[in-house]
């Protein structure tokens, strides 16, 4: 495909500034790959919409990872915790975005949040970002979590409030590590899953924590020349069990959210199944990419010219997905992190050949997939 697929026109009224009172009130564009029939329903509709299936979540939590504070001479300086390092209590490890970098040096000793947090920069990563050593009480990481900022993406124009805590956080997060949201996951209340389970739907669940790549775009001169942000994940032997049984008992796997569709498709073994373990994953996921693992995915509608919507075409289809988004903004769905969302059925590009039953054969843990 070319990167010129992966344009579209967006009124910028389209994109949403805040959720919705209800989180599983949102909008929901259902797009049929097979014929690319379109339907206009609600996230609360989820359950009925397939037949019993495996829905895979990302339980990835939300840093406050926004820090603000001085330099030692005074000016402002703002700190995005990227991903920490070195998990030790007492000098914990981040690697970090700073803001202005070309006033900052290594050694100096930053001030954040009303003196809560001390920043030492070690040096500079060859990403541009820093390696700092953060001191704070009682721990570094507890310190973050109750005077960070959480950090919305650039597009909400606005600074968050404290409602942004609890609604840029999935009901079901746990795993602290990610400087964005798996976004649709934010759609699930409490209410839907138990719906989802009480149609005969099962649930599992992986962790990716989700780096600040997320937002960038697509510069290289072609798709083939783009270099993808390196992001832990962790699948459990009981998510791995999961999904060998929905294989074994012919149910599609659905990945909510694109960083569930990278999770699995890096730890696939090639017969359907997934290794369990924690690896780094440098996957872009484009067309023409043959799906091992995944059906069917629920996602929001992402940026153009984004390795996201590249991976949304890569399951439904250049065409089917480029007509789907012209229908979404003609109907004006909300777009983007608090936006409406859209669900991918099983379609040609999905993982439904038949697989051999079981649990894990042939799969050893995860490695480090590129």
């Amino acid at each position: 495909m070319r990167i010129e697929d992966l344009d579209y026109e967006l009124p910028e009224e389209l994109i949403a500034q805040r959720p919705l009172p209800e989180r599983d009130a949102a909008r929901l564009l259902v797009l049929d790959p097979w014929t690319a029939r379109i339907e206009h329903r609600t996230v609360r509709d989820l359950p009925e919409l397939l037949p019993p299936s495996l829905f895979v979540f990302n339980d990835s939590r939300v840093l406050p990872a926004r820090l603000r504070g001085r330099r030692p001479g005074g000016g402002r300086v703002e700190l995005l915790l990227v991903e920490r390092i070195d998990p030790a209590a007492s000098r914990e490890r981040w690697v970090a975005l700073a803001r202005p970098s070309s006033r900052l040096a290594p050694g100096m000793e930053l001030s954040l949040a009303a003196g809560a947090l001390r920043a030492e920069l070690l040096d500079r990563t060859g990403t541009g970002a820093w390696h700092v050593a953060l001191h704070g009480l009682p721990t570094a990481t507890e310190a973050v979590e109750r005077h960070g900022e959480v950090p919305l993406p650039p597009y909400v124009r606005r600074s968050p409030d404290d409602s942004d805590r609890d609604r840029y956080q999935t009901v079901y997060a746990r795993t602290p590590g990610s400087v964005a949201a798996p976004t649709a996951g934010l759609h699930f209340t409490e209410r839907l899953l138990a719906a989802l389970r009480a149609a005969g739907h099962q649930t599992a669940f992986v962790t990716l924590h989700v780096g600040p790549g997320t937002f960038a775009p697509l510069r290289a001169p072609s798709l083939d020349a783009h270099r993808m942000h390196a992001e832990r994940f962790e699948i459990s032997e009981a998510a791995a069990r999961a999904v060998a049984q929905a294989r074994a008992e012919n149910r599609a796997v659905v990945a909510v959210g694109t960083t569930v569709v990278r999770t699995l498709e890096s730890a696939a073994c090639g017969d359907g199944h997934v290794r369990p373990g924690s690896a780094s994953t440098h996957l872009f996921i484009r067309p023409p990419h043959r799906f091992a693992v995944v059906d069917a995915l629920l996602t929001n509608f992402h940026l153009p010219r984004s390795t996201l919507l590249a991976l949304v075409m890569a399951l439904g289809g250049v065409k089917a997905v480029r007509a789907a988004y012209a229908e979404a903004v003609a109907r004006r769905y909300r777009f983007y992190s608090y936006g409406d969302a859209m669900l991918v059925l099983p379609g040609p590009h999905s993982a439904r050949p038949p697989h051999i039953g079981g649990v894990v054969a042939g799969c050893g843990s995860a490695g480090r997939p590129q």
